[in-house]
């Protein structure tokens, strides 16, 4: 599916989102609702940790995010490298279960990096795919 990275979430789904319920909701409300409004061609690899972290909007975001693991199977929003990868494997099992080429993607990313995984620092992923590949697949 091409997605017209020009347009904003709120856009692509045909689904306004009124104002956060009051300005005392939390900043993690607060920035969802924000990034409902900004053109995907703008988000960072921060908006698609956030985003795909609340396991909304997946099947917009989680082909985005397959390109930013492509590029660094090890991206970084805020918290540490590999912080997009963690949410990815922590997401939505329905999202899996309809998405086998997104899985089979993940899948074989994490593969292909595999060595890297190893190592002592990384290897918390390694429990994290072995729980996605086990929640998530569906099919051989």
């Amino acid at each position: 599916m091409k997605v017209n990275l020009n347009k904003t979430l709120e856009e692509l789904e045909n689904d306004r989102w009124d104002p956060p319920p009051d300005e005392n909701s939390s900043g993690l409300v607060k920035t969802v609702y924000e990034l409902r409004k900004k053109p995907l061609k703008d988000f960072t690899v921060e908006d698609l940790r956030i985003t795909i972290g609340q396991s909304f909007s997946l099947e917009l975001l989680i082909p985005l995010a397959i390109e930013e693991l492509k590029q660094n199977i090890l991206a970084e929003g805020h918290f540490y490298e590999g912080d997009l990868l963690q949410n990815v494997l922590s997401s939505d099992v329905s999202f899996w279960k309809n998405n086998y080429d997104h899985w089979l993607a993940i899948k074989s990313l994490f593969e292909s990096n595999y060595g890297l995984f190893e190592d002592k620092e990384y290897r918390r992923f390694l429990k994290s795919f072995k729980t996605f590949e086990q929640i998530h697949h569906v099919k051989d």
